[in-house]
């Protein structure tokens, strides 16, 4: 749990370039950010607004395709976890999230395996996209590789607060890091209806970075309850995910987050972007400086939800209790068939 916070903090990424004293009140922001809900507002991020427009515009044409085009590209085909889902067909914590949406990762072929491999070797493959809108993927590739560098900027960042040298994670991204882009459209409901958009939970990657539309339901977790972070123009909100957690012992510490479903005859567009470590990394601990090793609070103890520096073996993890029915099909080998549902799955 964060300490108490009313709303998210506004950082401007132009200040980690800029001289030193400017530079050095930007990595005190982030740590207090860190340090309290650990999510932000960025602004000067570099991202156009001609490209963020066109990938909202493109995420709604994708949505407003009849069900027998975004059918044709569903999830459950991929044993990679790539491809449509339909709202109701995800699940955090054993219940279903409602909200549609697209999972695209980085372009990469198939590699081979067998029962012998390392189950995460399963997890790179090519995406899925839809004949009917040519369009879609280069506009959502452009994207992904401009959010990957802003997302690799803000974990430059990170590591410069932590005092440690800006490249110090490269080891564990480069030359192939995880990357996963979601197109998300989240359904108006009724009042008596259940609101969760996505329930309850951490992402397992470095950072998350999110672009909203005009409609607010994202909210975090601070010591006093729920805050919202409603949709701020020209910003994204990022957050700090599980690996960060993990490789300073907590100095850095992912948060719970969800989305509230928007009232009947509304819906929300979304578009998150996870930066990750390559699937075949370790995850190291951090040699800290006394000073911010003393503000570490550990990594989050949670028996249902155990954290492992195998990158490839957490994210696997959240993969399959997320989506059962990809897991059933393709993956059943890697199933115990004693667990329940009920367990924490990670949006990344």
């Amino acid at each position: 749990m964060t300490v108490s916070q009313k709303a998210l903090p506004v950082l401007d990424l132009t200040s980690f370039d800029a001289e030193p004293s400017q530079r050095g009140a930007f990595l005190r922001e982030l740590c207090e950010a860190a340090q309290g809900p650990g999510f932000f507002y960025l602004v000067g991020h570099g991202i156009s607004a001609d490209l963020i427009s066109d990938v909202l515009a493109a995420s709604r044409q994708f949505f407003d395709l009849p069900e027998r085009d975004k059918f044709s590209i569903e999830m459950i085909n991929s044993p990679h976890f790539r491809g449509y889902t339909r709202a109701g067909l995800e699940f955090t914590r054993g219940l279903p999230d409602w909200r549609e949406q697209l999972d695209i990762g980085a372009e990469r072929d198939a590699l081979p395996w067998d029962r012998t491999a390392p189950p995460w070797i399963r997890l790179q493959g090519p995406n899925q996209w839809p004949a009917a809108l040519p369009g879609l993927r280069p506009t959502l590739l452009r994207y992904q590789a401009e959010a990957t560098a802003l997302a690799i900027k803000v974990l430059r960042a990170f590591a410069a607060a932590l005092e440690q040298p800006d490249n110090v994670f490269e080891p564990i991204y480069a030359p192939s890091p995880n990357q996963l882009l979601k197109i998300i459209r989240y359904p108006g409901r009724d009042a008596g209806d259940s609101d969760q958009g996505v329930g309850a939970h951490k992402d397992s990657g470095f950072v998350t970075i999110l672009l909203q539309d005009k409609v607010g339901g994202l909210q975090v977790e601070t010591a006093d309850g729920w805050i919202d972070a409603p949709p701020r123009p020209g910003s994204f909100v990022v957050n700090i995910g599980e690996i960060l957690e993990l490789a300073s012992n907590g100095a850095l510490r992912a948060n719970v987050h969800r989305v509230v479903s928007p009232p009947a005859g509304v819906d929300r567009l979304s578009v998150a972007f996870f930066l990750g470590a390559r699937l075949d990394a370790t995850v190291p601990l951090l040699d800290l400086p006394p000073e911010i090793a003393a503000r570490s609070r550990g990594v989050t103890e949670d028996p249902l939800n155990p954290l492992f520096h195998e990158v490839g073996r957490n994210y696997l993890k959240g993969r399959l209790r997320s989506h059962p029915d990809v897991a059933r099909r393709h993956h059943a080998d890697l199933l115990d068939p004693s667990s329940t549902q009920s367990e924490p799955a990670s949006a990344y």
